[in-house]
Formats: C-alpha cells, sequence, structure tokens
C-alpha cells in the first residue's frame, strides 16, 4: 500500500486567503467597465486605427463611451469588421452603438452660424458615442430627449 503526503497549508492569520483562490474567484466574477475616451486621444489617429484602437478596447468587454463621433465612414467601417469577428471570434456577438448630439433643428440661424464658429475655433465635440459588446450591452434606445442603455 502506498502512502500519500498532502501538503498542509497553514495560515498563521485567520482572515488570510489563498492567493490562487483570489485569482480563480477574479476570473469568475463579471462587471461592467466603462472606457471615457476624450476625442483628442483620437484625433490624430487615421481612421483605421481609430477602429482598431475602439475593437481592442470593446473585444476586452469594456463599454466605451467616446467625446465626439466618428465619421459616417467609419461608423460604417467599424460595424463591417464587428461582423465579419462575429464569426471568427468565440463569444463575440457584435456591438450596440448610439450617438447623443445637439439638435441644432430647432435653432435660429445666428445660433447656428455661432456655434459653428465657435466649433471650428475650439474644436469643439458635441456630440458622444457609446459602443458596447452585445454580449454586455442588451439594447441601446434613443429618443429624442434621452438614450437608455440596457445591460444584461
Amino acid at each position: 500500500m502506498r502512502w500519500q503526503i498532502k501538503k498542509l497549508k497553514i495560515s498563521y492569520f485567520p482572515f488570510q486567503k489563498n492567493i490562487y483562490e483570489m485569482a480563480n474567484k477574479e476570473k469568475k466574477l463579471k462587471g461592467l467597465t466603462l472606457h471615457f475616451i476624450p476625442y483628442s486621444e483620437i484625433a490624430s489617429l487615421e481612421s483605421v486605427e481609430r477602429i482598431k484602437k475602439l475593437l481592442r478596447i470593446i473585444l476586452d468587454n469594456k463599454v466605451v463611451i467616446l467625446q465626439g463621433r466618428l465619421r459616417t465612414d467609419e461608423e460604417t467601417r467599424l460595424i463591417e469588421d464587428t461582423m465579419i469577428m462575429i464569426g471568427n471570434i468565440k463569444g463575440f456577438k457584435g456591438v450596440e452603438l448610439a450617438v447623443i448630439s445637439n439638435d441644432s433643428e430647432n435653432s435660429s440661424l445666428f445660433q447656428k452660424f455661432r456655434f459653428g464658429i465657435a466649433k471650428a475655433i475650439t474644436g469643439q465635440q458635441n456630440a458622444l458615442t457609446i459602443i458596447g459588446p452585445a454580449t454586455i450591452v442588451k439594447e441601446m434606445k434613443k429618443d429624442p430627449k434621452k438614450l437608455e442603455v440596457m445591460m444584461r
């Protein structure tokens, strides 16, 4: 008969936890991470680099809050790239994207002109883009006055 000797882990402090158990628990914990990106961080990047940067963050299961908005062709490219990734990356189900911007439809011509000049001088971005992985963001509903983001 063969005897097996097992190592006993003796802790001198009753509140001390095994680091290995803590690491395993951290992997099991799920949470929501919001990643804010100021527009100045991506302003100098080319379109392809902007999309790559956003996709890297989204693939880490983080919801991106971008100051400003992407150009229409960049939004289209982002959606095209995520559609290609759906079949190729395990567990990736796509993205949800919504943009909140200042509607200047009710503004007078003078207010539009004044805002246009201020925007040209300061480079102000008056929009907010929210992009999240579909595994976390269930749905985004945009009403004229609000944006609702439903999480899973």
